[in-house]
């Protein structure tokens, strides 16, 4: 079992190697950060409703999400500081 584990595990960077020099592993290297970037806002405004502890929380979240990410161009600084921001507010004001 450890074994096929551990296979399992490697797999994926001994895929990588022989595709690094692949035209759809850069163009996914390249777009996926705005992908993920794009599934969470859909997942996040998904249930938003006109109540203040719906829509309060989504907005601000939002606007921290996108301004971290203009002001230093790092997707998962900008990613865990929304998504942190708008679990916060939605205990809060939820």
């Amino acid at each position: 079992m450890f074994l096929v584990t551990v296979a399992l595990r490697a797999a994926p960077f001994v895929a990588l190697t022989r595709l690094r020099d692949s035209g759809v592993v850069r163009y996914l290297g390249r777009t996926m950060p705005a992908g993920v970037m794009v599934v969470l806002v859909v997942y996040t405004l998904r249930d938003t409703t006109t109540a203040l502890g719906s829509w309060v929380p989504a907005t601000v979240a939002l606007a921290l999400t996108l301004g971290v990410h203009l002001a230093f161009r790092r997707a998962a600084a900008s990613i865990v500081l929304g998504t942190g921001t708008y679990m916060l507010l939605q205990a809060w004001l939820g």
